[in-house]
């Protein structure tokens, strides 16, 4: 575009990107031709059909992993016999690997989820226009579109997006669209009717996006789409009613994602062939009738995090209500995400039944309440229960990821320990040996254990995270490591808030004289805590070891009696960036001219910042471009 001066020719460039049709001299050779022999190089087909159907996504989306994995397997692109052992969902991730590896596809902007470089997407739009075997695609995704010219369809189409546009009207019409068999319509959020001649037009049809949109409803031709493998409708808010989806005999993917459905139609039973069914956020679902889920024994994924479906035993939930001993017929699931009213007799016998289960996250018991957090493969939320229940031990020894909530932190301690110790009796390890992060919130300490040590060693030794919100009259982290024996060498981050009776984080050599590993603190909203790592007046005035020598981020907030951090002559050699707010009385930092120069952000408000002291000048001013001074702070809102 050298020398190009007028506004008419930039346009017309930028309008041939975005239609990625190479007409510019030397880009099909320079460029796109390279990169189609990455293309032609992959193993097979169905590795060059999954890349290509990343393209139909718009410029410089985060596409998510398990959405696309659903399209694939419906598409057929994931065949389930390439290993006997794995699922389509463990196959698809392979593939999204494999795309990965040949540098197809990268890491998305958020976790679970990948993206195509634009230049790739373009590559990949440009390939499947070249295609005469049928996998021709109309790429309309991402560019403003208002409305759909029937002109655009031939039958000739194999994949039509349209997703994430202003689209509030389909064609009420017929148009072409015989051999179409991806039909791309998610996030056109004025969209509020699908026409009846309009799927009509589609008989070839294996998956239906319409997620994201106001639709209420869907028209009777949805039945008459005979091969259709995956109906996504998450996210459709609006949506009540479904019709007589039992018709749809191929069905294998079936997304209700926070939708406000209230009950799974009986005719459901006869999706026999289903392999995902979404349900999580279902805020109004109420009711399954009993022998539907059952039959699902092909089923591999099963979500119902958050909605209002809670699972019980037979006798816990109303006759003729789906009942937790169905779930015991589905051989198949990878992942399951459920509530349960409690913990059901049998529970080990029916969960071990299911010997391919990889992810699971139980919300059990009244108000249970989810964290999210990166080690949710394998999550147990478990509330207002008592913990000395036999049944609770399968999830206690299955969980990477536990939270108590509103439990009995004496009935918690003493059941942990105990739970440990019989445990590594008969496996020679500890029952807690997978857990990675611990959360416990909204309980009362005063009960404590009575003596010391209840466990005679770690029962965490592979904590990564731990979290302590609202817990009464817990005057220090220190209570809970003497009384399990915690020595938390693995662990990585410590965030508390609203302890209110918390005076001190930890005591230094109170059963720990070093965090090793730790690289993130996060206190918040603790009235009365006066130190961070508190120390014996002999430990305060000696060099001594920091005792997180390895800490990266330090956050501190709402703590208005916050003095000292540690001892008055110890630095943290690793610290990167430090946020404080609302500490107003906290005036040293753990900083010298040694370690000023890791440092990369300090926030804080400016009269903080002014009244710091300092052991010499040269670490103010070293320090000085670090500093970020912000906003007054509203604790009303928990916003500046």
């Amino acid at each position: 575009m050298r020398g190009k001066t007028k506004v008419e020719q930039w346009d017309h460039a930028l309008m041939q990107l975005r239609r990625s049709k190479p007409q510019i001299r030397g880009v099909e050779e320079k460029v796109f031709s390279p990169l189609k022999w990455s293309y032609d190089s992959l193993k097979d087909e169905n590795t060059k059909a999954c890349f290509l159907y990343c393209a139909l996504f718009p410029e410089d989306f985060s596409i998510e992993i398990s959405e696309l994995v659903q399209c694939w397997t419906a598409e057929g692109f994931i065949d389930e016999h390439l290993n006997s052992d794995n699922s389509t969902y463990v196959n698809g991730i392979v593939m999204v690997e494999t795309l990965k590896d040949s540098c197809l596809l990268e890491d998305g902007a958020r976790r679970g989820t990948i993206k195509m470089h634009d230049v790739v997407r373009d590559v990949a739009i440009w390939i499947a226009s070249l295609l005469e075997d049928g996998l021709k695609s109309l790429v309309c995704s991402g560019i403003n579109l208002s409305e759909i010219s029937k002109s655009v369809f031939s039958n000739s189409l194999k994949r039509v997006s349209f997703m994430n546009n202003k689209i509030s009207e389909l064609p009420d019409c017929e148009i072409q669209g015989s051999e179409v068999s991806t039909l791309l319509l998610q996030g056109n959020h004025q969209l509020e009717i699908v026409p009846e001649r309009f799927l009509q037009s589609f008989p070839a049809l294996r998956v239906l996006n319409i997620s994201k949109s106001r639709i209420q409803s869907l028209p009777p031709s949805l039945l008459h789409l005979s091969d259709l493998r995956a109906l996504l409708l998450g996210n459709c808010i609006l949506l009540e009613m479904l019709p007589l989806l039992g018709m749809l005999s191929q069905l294998q993917i079936l997304d209700l994602t926070a939708t406000c459905i209230s009950e799974l139609p009986k005719e459901m039973g006869n999706l026999i062939y289903l392999r995902q069914v979404k349900l999580s956020h279902s805020t109004q679902l109420r009711s399954i009738a009993a022998g539907i889920v059952s039959k699902w024994t092909c089923l591999e994924v099963l979500d119902m995090a958050h909605s209002s479906y809670t699972w019980g035993a037979r006798g816990e939930v109303e006759e003729g209500q789906a009942t937790f001993e169905e779930l015991g017929c589905l051989k198949q699931l990878v992942m399951l995400s459920i509530n349960l009213k409690s913990i059901p007799w049998m529970v080990s016998v029916i969960l071990s039944s299911m010997h391919r289960l990889r992810k699971f996250q139980f919300f059990i018991g009244d108000g249970a309440i989810n964290f999210p957090n990166n080690h949710d493969e394998q999550m147990v939320t478990i509330s207002r229960l008592n913990l000395s229940m036999e049944r609770v031990r399968w999830f206690l020894a299955n969980a990477s990821s536990l939270v108590l909530n509103k439990c009995s932190l004496k009935e918690m301690v003493q059941e942990l320990a105990v739970s440990s110790v019989c445990h590594s009796e008969r496996n020679n390890a500890g029952i807690f040996e997978g857990l990675r992060l611990l959360t416990i919130t909204g309980s009362n300490f005063a009960s404590k254990p009575n003596g010391g040590c209840v466990s005679p060693h770690d029962i965490f030794p592979n904590l990564e995270e731990l979290h302590l919100h609202n817990l009464n009259s817990l005057e220090s982290i220190s209570e809970l490591f003497g009384h399990l024996g915690l020595t938390y060498s693995k662990l990585k981050l410590i965030e508390v808030s609203s302890c209110p009776d918390m005076k001190c984080l930890l005591y230094y050599g109170c059963f720990i004289l070093s965090l090793p590993i730790l690289e993130t603190i996060k206190v918040s909203s603790c009235i009365k805590l006066e130190h961070l790592f508190n120390y014996t007046s002999e430990q305060s005035s000696g060099e001594n070891p920091a005792v997180v020598p390895k800490l990266r981020i330090l956050e501190l907030k709402n703590l208005t009696e916050l003095a000292t951090l540690c001892g008055r002559k110890e630095t943290w050699p690793c610290l990167e960036r430090v946020f404080v707010v609302q500490c107003c009385q906290l005036t040293n930092l753990p900083l010298s001219v040694r370690n000023a120069n890791t440092i990369k952000e300090i926030k804080g408000e400016p009269t903080w910042w002014s009244g710091l002291r300092w052991d010499d000048e040269d670490t103010k001013l070293a320090l000085q471009p670090r500093y970020r001074p912000i906003g007054f702070w509203r604790q009303d809102t928990g916003r500046f």
